[in-house]
């Protein structure tokens, strides 16, 4: 894929677009990176839980740690999630005219200093299989915040390549620990082909998919932890079915929950 191509070429062609570099300040990282050793020892400056969660405090601190909604539980969590420069560079990325992070996932993978996985793999999935909430022709997509180094060894987003166009397949699985066997069970459309491109990231950088794109992720043989944020995303082309507001759509009516980023003036 040519360089030069500019980030809304690439996400359309790709299904994704990786921003290696930063688009927040290191303040605001650092407040981040405590916020989140502050949610996973139950301390919640905001005064409000998150969301009922696959990882809670005092699980095991091997696995994968995934918190639901974390921004209601620390303000500069919060302010990430809303960070202005963010809903920019969505926009231009996909040609929104409006940004709304409609649920948010905080994601601490452990390192792992053996080939076993410990639970912290991230299957193969496409994010739609997860959203029955919206329509299927709503405009759903995600950024992907590093808050660490995410470099090779650290377990970084695999993302394969074109795979948006494919349709929903619904096969994998977000929990699925065995990767390889996952990706030989999932069916390649004929004339496709299945490739894997890690995102590598800085702190602070971000990578956006679209909710067809197929990715995962493996083991972290890093000397510390992959800290992310999973920042899911609409456009003003979505809608919640029948307009409910239920399920992961049900609290898109409160901005001090879910954050309109952008809005075209």
């Amino acid at each position: 894929m040519n360089a030069t191509l500019s980030p809304a070429r690439r996400y359309a062609d790709l299904g994704y677009y990786v921003h290696a570099r930063s688009v927040f300040s290191e303040d605001l990282i650092r407040r981040a990176v405590e916020g989140m050793d502050a949610l996973r020892e139950r301390r919640y400056e905001a005064g409000t839980s998150p969301e009922e969660s696959y990882w809670n405090p005092g699980d095991d601190p091997n696995k994968l740690c995934k918190i639901e909604m974390p921004q209601f539980a620390n303000r500069a969590i919060f302010e990430l999630v809303s960070h202005p420069a963010l809903g920019r560079l969505a926009a231009e990325v996909t040609g929104a005219k409006m940004v709304q992070a409609w649920w948010v996932q905080l994601l601490y993978k452990p390192p792992t200093a053996d080939d076993r996985t410990h639970g912290t793999n991230v299957g193969w999935h496409q994010d739609r299989q997860y959203w029955d909430a919206w329509t299927p022709e709503s405009e759903l997509f995600t950024a992907w915040v590093a808050l660490s180094d995410v470099t090779a060894d650290a377990g970084p987003m695999l993302f394969v390549p074109g795979s948006h166009r494919w349709g929903f397949r619904g096969e994998g699985d977000f929990f699925g620990q065995d990767i390889d066997a996952q990706q030989r069970g999932i069916r390649v459309p004929d004339g496709e082909e299945w490739s894997e491109v890690p995102a590598i990231l800085p702190p602070g950088g971000v990578s956006f998919h679209h909710h067809l794109t197929f990715h995962a992720s493996g083991p972290n043989h890093s000397t510390g932890p992959r800290r992310s944020f999973a920042i899911h995303l609409r456009t003003e082309n979505s809608q919640p079915v029948n307009g409910a507001r239920n399920g992961l759509a049900r609290y898109i009516d409160d901005p001090e929950r879910c954050p309109i980023l952008y809005a075209a003036r």
